[in-house]
């Protein structure tokens, strides 16, 4: 078993003060594999107030000196990539081809971005008379969640560090282990002590007391939408800067004159990725209401071409859930939509006969469904795909706005001047085009309720800095 006993505060690993533990269940196995502190008000104030001890000294360093120590954290990961790999796929219970591309190799090569983007970004700008400086938001806490461990902690704290930020980062208490080996990762490349904290604890305990602290000038969370609700009224007492990336439902909107296999079978894995557990999934798939019936055809074949079981062995593309309630709330979900008159394709709430343990829900698909039932409205953040027949053009993108959510989505078209007139009638933060790869460097984040504020990119770098305007005397040079 791993256990973890202090957190990294002030540059040292220290015992908390909070007495209480969470344990660690391996997805796939259900038994416990690891056990690491719960935190308290005491322990994230203390982590506060050392972040704000260390930022004045942080802020000025060179561009060069915060991009070598980045650069000492991305080889710390990929020395203990085996490690971190095996760690992940028993914690989370992703497939092993997926965590090693996904859940290490692309977060290490995150913080190698923002290590060669100091050597060119910009932070004075001249317009007018005016000095325009770029400088870290301050000290920022940076709350995480569980479904990509490495990936959303380093979306955060790979800017900030480079930005002259210090930073506090509270995971996710589900899937903390990986996230500890970081944060001995990041204590071995040498930081100044204060620039990197790391605690675990409840959100309502540490990630709320981390919200409202006087110490703490910018929160970046990831979560639901409803904890980011929570986050943003914490913060505005002390009118802190604040980045959200919430909860989604993306629209997968395939016109009449699209490639529809194509569109169909690649629609239907991507409301799959890591078991469904992707913010951003395409879980609504629109299609021409005179087509449906081929539209479930396909989606069935390629749901039932999922093979499932341990994402250990490297053989399957699917693995469990991530715990026992995640696995009941998804079960819930699909009860509710058969409730409502969906017809259910394939899938459904049972555990599969073949896995009698393990938090598996087996890939889901559902027809005939009405944009206004519950399971095309609410992220359930599992298997469960739902297809949605629509009249006209209009009547999709109807559909694919109604929603509080704005953070993915997909339009498929063979005339790609078409595809693009449709995705700039949908509000959301990212479209891909006839499916076109994910872009690393692109801003990603979410409107409505899906959040505001931008990851990754140097549009990552730019949410950890505020501008400073200093008036210049024209005449004086």
């Amino acid at each position: 078993m791993i256990t973890f006993e202090k957190f990294l505060i002030g540059g040292e690993w220290v015992a908390p003060d909070g007495k209480g533990h969470f344990d660690v269940t391996n997805a796939a196995t259900e038994e416990v594999m690891g056990r690491v502190p719960a935190g308290s008000a005491v322990d994230a104030d203390r982590a506060a107030r050392a972040a704000r001890a260390a930022f004045e000294g942080w802020a000025l360093t060179e561009p060069k000196q915060r991009a070598d120590a980045l650069r000492r954290i991305a080889d710390g990961m990929m020395a203990r990539r085996a490690e971190l790999v095996e760690v992940i796929i028993g914690e989370l219970g992703a497939p092993r081809p997926m965590t090693e591309q996904f859940m290490v190799d692309f977060p290490a090569s995150t913080i190698r971005f923002y290590a060669d983007l100091l050597g060119t970004f910009e932070f004075e700008e001249r317009i007018g008379n005016s000095l325009v400086l770029k400088e870290p938001a301050g000290v920022v806490a940076a709350i995480t969640p569980w479904n990509y461990p490495l990936h959303q902690i380093v979306a955060k704290v790979g800017p900030a560090l480079a930005a002259g930020c210090t930073v506090i980062v509270k995971p996710s208490e589900v899937v903390p282990l990986s996230c500890f080996l970081f944060a001995e990762i990041v204590h071995a490349a040498g930081l100044p002590p204060g620039v990197f904290n790391f605690l675990t604890g409840a959100g309502p305990v540490v990630g709320e007391a981390l919200a409202q602290h006087p110490d703490v000038d910018m929160v970046s969370f990831t979560g639901s939408t409803a904890a980011g609700r929570r986050v943003a009224e914490l913060a505005a007492k002390t009118v802190k800067k604040v980045s959200l990336e919430l909860g989604g439902k993306s629209a997968n909107v395939i016109l009449d004159d699209a490639d529809f296999e194509k569109a169909v079978r690649a629609g239907t894995s991507h409301a799959f990725i890591n078991s469904g557990q992707t913010c951003a999934s395409w879980t609504r798939m629109l299609v021409p209401r005179a087509r449906h019936d081929e539209a479930v055809r396909i989606a069935k074949e390629e749901a039932e071409s999922f093979t499932i079981g341990d994402p250990g062995s490297g053989k399957f593309r699917y693995g469990p859930l991530v715990s026992k309630p995640q696995q009941e709330r998804v079960r819930a979900y699909i009860r509710s939509a058969i409730e409502d008159g969906a017809t259910l394709v394939c899938g459904g709430p049972e555990q599969p006969a073949e896995l009698p343990r393990g938090y598996y829900v087996k890939p889901t698909v559902f027809a005939n469904v009405e944009s206004r039932m519950k399971v095309a409205q609410e992220e359930i953040f599992g298997p469960v795909l739902t297809i949605i027949p629509y009249r006209d053009e209009d009547e999709a993108v109807r559909i694919a706005n109604d929603t509080i959510y704005g953070l993915g989505g997909a339009v498929w078209s063979r005339d790609v001047a078409r595809a693009k007139r449709v995705a700039r009638r949908i509000r959301t933060a990212q479209l891909d085009v006839n499916g076109a790869p994910f872009n690393p460097i692109a801003p990603f984040g979410g409107c409505k309720q899906s959040g505001n504020g931008r990851e990754l990119g140097r549009y990552g770098l730019e949410e950890f800095l505020e501008p400073k305007a200093l008036q210049l005397d024209p005449g004086a040079g």
